[in-house]
Order: structure tokens, then sequence, then C-alpha cells
């Protein structure tokens, strides 16, 4: 069956967000009296939302571990990131190269397009602004707009619902584990970018579809797919 929607995940996909996010990292973590880390540290905490951050953040490594945080204290420091986040002017978020002409591409050629990240919405439409993609996007959800977020399937079922699509017509794009299981576990054929953030693992070893190394490859393969379609 030919394939209509691409559902993209955002940070590590479409923009590399992580300079902006390591600056608002820090300031809460000065705020709080706490050691501040490099960005090369911080790089590897991306990508779980902004709740998963704040508490690596808060323990200096990956992995959380049961009863090493109070709610309370990952409550507060949470919205003292996201008060940090909001006031800075994201300037140093990047698209990645041959994003911004791929995804006109893309919709050029009749894709419909979606975005699902886990990123906590208020601060998903300033971004998309920035970049003039405010309009390509047909569904735009972000990591607190259902109850639950990626690798659970139901953002990706979700949007198939509202565009009335098919599982069967949707590939999954993304950088990360989460968007890989995503799309597995709804169903829906995935592809994989090996650039992003993924705690260091080679996306490939998720079995996507298909794995690319840099965005204008996704791009030229997805188009020669629908040449083949049509």
């Amino acid at each position: 069956m030919d394939k209509q929607l691409l559902i993209f995940d955002f940070d590590g996909t479409l923009i590399d967000s992580v300079p902006d996010l390591a600056d608002a990292t820090n300031a809460m973590l000065t705020t709080l009296g706490k050691e501040t880390y490099p960005i090369s540290t911080i790089r590897n905490w991306v990508g779980n939302g902004s709740r998963m951050l704040v508490e690596r953040a808060l323990v200096g490594k990956i992995e959380v571990l049961e009863g090493e945080l109070t709610v309370e204290e990952a409550d507060h420091a949470e919205q003292v990131f996201f008060d940090a986040y909001k006031n800075i002017s994201g300037s140093k978020t990047v698209a990645y190269p041959d994003v911004d002409s791929g995804l006109k591409k893309l919709k050029a050629a009749g894709y419909t397009l979606a975005l699902v990240t886990n990123k906590p919405i208020r601060f998903v439409p300033k971004i998309l602004q920035s970049f003039g993609w405010q309009d390509l996007f047909s569904e735009v959800l972000g990591g607190d707009s259902l109850p639950l977020k990626k690798p659970d399937p139901a953002p990706l079922l979700h949007v198939c619902e509202a565009l009335n699509v098919t599982p069967a017509q949707a590939v999954m794009i993304g950088d990360s584990r989460n968007d890989i299981l995503a799309g597995q576990n709804a169903n829906i054929d995935t592809l994989g970018l090996s650039y992003g953030y993924n705690y260091g693992q080679d996306i490939r070893e998720l079995n996507p579809i298909a794995a690319f190394d840099d965005f204008a490859a996704l791009v030229k393969y997805l188009l020669k797919k629908e040449i083949i379609n049509n």
C-alpha cells in the first residue's frame, strides 16, 4: 500500500535544539545551587521529554533510579527549567542541513506531514514559526498533548485517526529509540536518522525499515518511493 502520511519527530530529527536546552538546563541547575554540565554531557540526556532531562540533570546521569529524587524536587526543578527555557531566545536552535528544503519537497510531492514530539507542546509553535514551518504540518502533538507519549503508540495512532489515514499508509521518521519503538508498537513502518540523540546507540540496531545519515538521503528515498507508487 502506498504511503500518504509522514510523521516526523522534532528534536534530533528536524532540529538541533541541544544548545538551547543545555543553556536552560544549566540555568536551572545554577538557580538550584547545583553543578552545571558541558553540552556534550547534556546532549546524551535529551530525547525523552523535559521531565526526564530535568531528572537526569539533577542526578547527573542517564539512569535515574527509583527513590533518587522526590516528586516535589523534580516538580520544582521542572518549573525552574520551563521558566529558563521560555526566556531563551531560541537563536541557538538550528535546522539540520537540507531539512527546510526537504520538507517542502515532500509536501510538494503530495505527502501529508505531521509532527509528533516529546517536547512540551507550549514550546513547539514558537520554534515552528521561527523556521516558517507552521503551515507544513497537518497535525502537531507535543509530549503532553495526550496522556501517553512516545514510545507508546498512542500519539501516532491519534494522528492517523485525526487525518483519516491507516497505520499501513503512514511512516514514522525519527532519530531515537522512542520514535522507532513508537512506530513499531503502532504497526507503522519506521525510518531512522543516525545523526540525532539516541543515547550513543546506533539507530540501525532498532531495526527501522531503513536508516540514513543525512536528511537529503531520506528525502531522496521517499521521493523515489513516491515515483514507484505512482
